[in-house]
């Protein structure tokens, strides 16, 4: 049981909101139920939950019977009558599809004018902070919070705390996995708010994790893409594998045997396109091969083409800076080899000098006397004057470079770009951005 309980107002009894207000509840916090159903209302102070999850049910029962969750129909009075009294407001409410896809969020809205209304017309020396549990896109609830001090006054981070937790509860075991969660995240803009998320989930035992808020709500966007996209990616592989007389359970089995690289956190950073000479060549082996047995794997033969898409982003924001010169730090398709077959970083080059861009690059790596073979054969094809571009230090290639882009780490490259304050820095790898800006004030960088 907690040492400092919250009164906690839930907003919205559907799934997320039955489970969080009993969780809250059984866990000691002093929890209001509240929705625009009567009917959820009445199940809830009858000792029922409102929806149908394993386990739910007895936790309604214990916490009901024992005072700490109650329900109440939303409506201003009721919203007004909560002011003085609740310290949390999680906003639990749907945010259904409509008809172009994006989420419906009126109904957040809703919630949280009721709350700064009352507010406005209210006293405000109470600090209530109003968390969105609500699936939200990047952007929302900062618009929320500019929209609200418009039309009533009282402002996000002074007169009201505002956050984003987003949830993580699959149905069938959502009481499991609000009381166990993997991680808690949280997007806070203000010290009270952050503070107070943290008592209302100090149960899991484990610090919340602080971001932006819109991390937070992005946070949520890219688990369940990851997720839906795993179980494409298996039921793809799944069908080649039949059709191929080999097993696919069995396939995907050993796959997350390799907890190093594929049940893992690698190759899940955002940075820079794939390149080598095994990926792009494998895809299309795969695509050729589904292609043949007359099978159509939409999700494996988009991966190329989403990885030319990340060059072309690269190169379309080098252009938007109208460079005249640019140096590449790093041409092979990884730091610590000289395999330059199907680099993006390669590819970058080239389409620069084709656009009359002068190109300075600079790789450790890179020996163009030791090129041999396939490596030789690619480079000759896609960069023939490569010698005449590569220079000997990275303080000869940044020289009158007005971008870099970089794709090699090392404290040599630090030091360089820490004396060029005013370069821009297109951070490839994603690893730098942090240590520039300590060692400039003026540091202009920019990083996915």
């Amino acid at each position: 049981m907690i040492d400092q309980p919250l009164t906690v107002a839930v907003h919205g009894l559907g799934h997320v909101g039955a489970v969080s207000a009993a969780c809250l509840a059984d866990q000691g916090h002093h929890v209001i139920g509240v929705d625009i159903d009567r009917s959820k209302v009445d199940q809830i102070n009858a000792g029922q939950p409102s929806v149908s999850e394993p386990g739910l049910a007895d936790v309604v029962g214990r916490v009901t019977a024992n005072g700490r969750l109650i329900a109440r129909v939303h409506g201003a009075d009721a919203v007004a009558g909560l002011l003085d009294t609740v310290d949390v407001h999680l906003v639990c409410v749907g945010t259904p599809s409509s008809n172009n896809g994006s989420p419906d969020v009126s109904a957040v809205v809703t919630v949280v004018d009721s709350i700064v209304e009352a507010l406005a017309s209210g006293d405000r020396r109470r600090y209530p902070v109003i968390i969105v549990r609500s699936t939200v896109l990047p952007g929302t609830v900062d618009g929320i919070a500019r929209s609200v001090e418009e039309r009533f006054g009282p402002r996000a981070g002074v007169d009201f705390g505002l956050a984003m937790c987003p949830e993580f509860l699959r149905e069938a075991s959502a009481v499991s996995d609000f009381l166990d969660p993997p991680f808690t995240v949280a997007g806070v803009s203000d010290a009270r708010s952050e503070h107070t998320v943290n008592r209302l989930f100090a149960f899991t035992g484990r610090p919340v994790q602080s971001v932006t808020v819109p991390t937070a709500e992005m946070i949520k966007y890219a688990c369940n893409a990851f997720h839906a996209l795993k179980v494409a990616f298996a039921n793809e592989i799944g069908r080649i594998s039949q059709a191929s007389g080999a097993h696919g359970l069995s396939v995907m089995d050993v796959l997350c045997r390799d907890q190093r690289l594929n049940i893992s956190d690698a190759y899940l950073r955002p940075g820079f396109a794939f390149g080598g000479s095994c990926l792009p060549k494998d895809l299309r082996a795969l695509g050729h091969h589904s292609r043949r047995l007359d099978l159509d794997v939409p999700l494996i033969d988009s991966v190329l083409r989403s990885n030319d898409e990340h060059v072309r982003h690269t190169t379309r924001l080098i252009e938007s800076f109208r460079p005249r010169r640019v140096c590449v730090l790093g041409l092979t398709f990884k730091a610590g080899t000289d395999d330059v077959r199907e680099s993006p970083y390669v590819r970058v080059a080239e389409w620069l000098l084709g656009r009359g861009c002068e190109v300075a690059i600079w790789d450790p790596d890179l020996d163009t006397g030791r090129l041999t073979g396939a490596n030789q054969a690619y480079i000759e094809e896609r960069l023939p004057h490569l010698a005449r571009l590569v220079c000997s230090t990275p303080a000869e290639a940044l020289d009158e470079a007005d971008v870099a882009l970089l794709g090699t780490v090392g404290d040599d490259v630090l030091a360089e770009l820490g004396r060029r304050p005013r370069i821009t820095v297109i951070d490839a790898e994603g690893s730098l951005s942090v240590e520039l800006r300590d060692r400039s004030a003026d540091y202009q960088g920019v990083a996915w």
